[in-house]
């Protein structure tokens, strides 16, 4: 009889497909910290887990864990060569949350675009029409360059040419052909889409190859005034180095839903950049988005008691090999 444990509660649908499951039971720690883990570990065959660490000293206090499904599918937090040396599969949730992150990013180049932020302080304030009005431009006609080629990233470019944007894709995983075959143009080095870009939004994992790759090389590569989103990872961008950026010019404007450490705090120096759009890591958050991550965590927990876990969802792959 699996005990789950959720590390933070999921969508009620998730929760009720997850409470029918014969023999499942089913606790959830509304606020899991050092103080209140161990007693629920210790019982966990396994959990649904959003921000918490999952490393050495977090597997030590669990000791029936035999599955951790990540809400979302960035794992910067849980330490996967541990898992795996544990013989202990990690899944995500694949494209669950791709629609959402998409719209966010979207949603942040449109407020800049068309300045929406300023011009609803204006509106509030009486400045009608063109008092003290920032320019707005439209995106249409406009190149963006789509860092990763993903799940997200596809989509993305797919809504910017639907916007009637030049569509330019970096990512070096994915074949030339494969990105024009869908329609866009293929930059072969980041410096070649770099300096032909207006936009530059990041939809690519961070890991020990890019972390840190938005800094001040990059950000100079950047043709001047052109605008960063990212709705990717913090840890992809130093932000010293953007907000310096912004405050020369030399970034127009920046759209963000990550940071570097989070939950951010007011000393980041984002938050004191200009023309800055931040957003609390909430660009998959929606109410379709949150029940689609949920469901999709809820299916690997029962898939893996079932012997049918879907391998697209395991990162460490070769967990399943060694348990077969």
């Amino acid at each position: 009889m699996p005990h789950v444990v959720l590390l933070r509660p999921v969508h009620p649908d998730a929760l009720a497909r997850l409470e029918a499951e014969p023999g499942y039971t089913v606790e959830t720690l509304l606020n899991p910290n050092k103080d209140n883990l161990p007693a629920v570990m210790a019982k966990a065959d396994a959990i649904i887990v959003r921000a918490t660490p999952i490393n050495a000293d977090f597997l030590d206090i669990s000791p029936k864990l035999s599955i951790v499904a990540r809400h979302g599918v960035g794992y910067d937090a849980v330490d996967v060569p541990e898992l795996t040396k544990r013989g202990i599969p990690l899944t995500v949730t694949a494209d669950a949350n791709a629609l959402s992150v998409a719209e966010h990013a979207m949603m942040l180049m449109l407020n800049i675009a068309k300045q929406l932020k300023t011009f609803d302080i204006n509106t509030r304030a009486e400045k009608w029409s063109t008092i003290d009005a920032p320019q707005a431009y439209d995106l249409s006609g406009m190149t963006v360059l789509v860092v990763g080629f993903g799940r997200i990233g596809g989509r993305v470019a797919r809504l910017c040419h639907a916007f009637g944007m030049d569509v330019l894709v970096h990512d070096p995983a994915i074949p030339m052909n494969t990105v024009k075959g869908a329609g866009f143009r293929y930059a072969k080095t980041m410096q070649e889409g770099l300096a032909q870009a207006d936009w530059v939004t990041m939809h690519c994992p961070s890991n020990a190859q890019n972390r840190g790759m938005v800094n001040a090389e990059f950000l100079a590569a950047m043709k001047p005034g052109a605008r960063l989103i990212n709705t990717a990872r913090g840890t992809l961008v130093n932000e010293e180095a953007l907000a310096a950026a912004l405050r020369t010019g030399q970034v127009g404007a920046a759209g963000v839903d990550v940071f570097w450490e989070e939950p951010v705090k007011a000393s980041n120096p984002l938050l004191n950049a200009p023309n800055v759009i931040a957003t609390p890591h909430s660009a998959a958050g929606t109410d379709q988005g949150m029940r689609r991550m949920g469901l999709s965590a809820v299916s690997s927990i029962i898939g893996h008691f079932k012997g049918e876990l879907d391998e697209d969802m395991v990162i460490n792959k070769e967990v399943l090999r060694g348990n077969r």
